[in-house]
């Protein structure tokens, strides 16, 4: 990696000699601006206004204009002489832990190279140092016509630096929040929740530039002459008014993108926003998980789920009703037999004590006239 800027970090006492290089690099296609009529590039010339003739790079140079418009020229050298202790200088002013930078401040990432044998010992032990400590250090630095802010961090076994807005730079969040006042409840944040927790975490290598892909895709069909490849037609999904049948849904997608079952976790009582459908009817406890229709169809499915609770109430009271007939019917039938065998039993009793006594009169007559023969 070629270096950008050379020059020496002040740590303290200690100057440790560094190259700095470019820690990123652009991977996006650039296009060029074309005559579209015929091809021709479209370039853009450097023209001095009171010569009107086209100058050189070597003929360039820099100057500051008045609010008058005045030119004051500066030069290169007027660069190298500037009153500042950062002019090539990263001068380190404290050490911070990492969670004290804003990332709003963050800018380009650069690489500190030893610059040379000399400067292994002292780099090991800033590098070393900023290990142990699990800090990182604020430093001040010059590079490209300004004084700036950077951040000095460990990246495996070098030491990075990353170029840091001014704190003033940063704007304030003023008028980007909503000004309306808007309550979320715990059954939206336990939805919220179990979305997190189901996309879980990945690997940033995983990650690329599809668009960039794409792009690369249509400029070689372009080449072989051949027609660009047709972007596939967006999903056309219905307009969601319920913010718990989204998140729901959402679960769902992001269960059976991983492979998992649909299983809408955290969703109990989700819809108790019409507890009549949810309370009543036990089939409505799978289906919480689905988004909620909009408009008519939700009206729609609202009668359809009173007039099926009215059926099944009509069909179980006539059930019951039914059940209570046959069962007083049983109970009459069974009372009128008992009746008939009490009654039956009642005069087979009072048919066999006539018979017993007839039976102990005929006897007595008969020992009588024993007796008087």
């Amino acid at each position: 990696m070629r270096s950008i800027w050379n020059g020496a970090i002040s740590f303290g006492l200690v100057s440790i000699p560094i190259k700095l290089v470019n820690a990123t690099e652009s991977h996006s296609i650039s296009f060029r601006q074309i005559h579209t009529e015929d091809g021709g590039r479209i370039r853009y010339r450097k023209v001095c206004e009171l010569e009107d003739r086209e100058v050189t790079q070597s003929e360039i140079g820099k100057a500051y204009e008045d609010a008058d418009g005045t030119i004051i020229p500066i030069t290169d050298e007027d660069l190298a002489h500037l009153p500042l202790p950062t002019a090539r200088t990263i001068e380190i002013v404290a050490f911070v832990p990492a969670g004290r930078i804003d990332p709003l401040q963050m800018d380009a990432a650069y690489y500190l190279a030893a610059g040379g044998a000399a400067a292994a010992k002292p780099y090991t032990l800033l590098r070393e140092a900023l290990k142990r400590s699990q800090k990182v250090a604020v430093a001040k630095f010059a590079l490209r016509g300004k004084e700036r802010l950077g951040m000095l961090r460990v990246v495996g076994d070098a030491i990075a630096l990353h170029g840091l807005l001014w704190p003033d730079e940063v704007r304030a969040p003023e008028g980007v929040a909503p000004d309306t006042d808007v309550t979320v409840n715990d059954k939206e944040l336990d939805l919220a929740d179990a979305l997190m927790d189901t996309l879980g975490e990945i690997d940033l290598d995983d990650l690329h530039d599809e668009y960039r892909e794409a792009l690369e895709e249509v400029v070689a069909a372009k080449a072989a002459g051949e027609a660009p490849p047709e972007a596939p037609e967006p999903a056309r999904g219905g307009k969601v008014l319920d913010l718990m049948a989204a998140l729901e849904k959402s679960v769902r997608a992001a269960k059976e993108s991983r492979g998992e079952e649909a299983q809408a976790e955290g969703a109990a009582g989700a819809a108790e926003e019409e507890p009549a459908e949810v309370r009543r009817l036990p089939a409505r406890k799978s289906a919480r998980a689905t988004p909620k229709q909009t408009g008519g169809k939700k009206s729609t499915a609202s009668g359809a789920g009173t007039k099926k609770t009215a059926a099944k109430k009509t069909t179980a009271a006539a059930k019951k009703s039914t059940a209570k007939t046959a069962q007083g019917t049983k109970k009459t039938a069974s009372s009128a037999r008992k009746t008939t065998a009490a009654k039956t039993t009642s005069a087979a009793k009072t048919t066999t004590g006539k018979k017993t006594a007839a039976k102990k009169t005929a006897a007595k007559k008969t020992t009588a006239r024993k007796r008087t023969a």
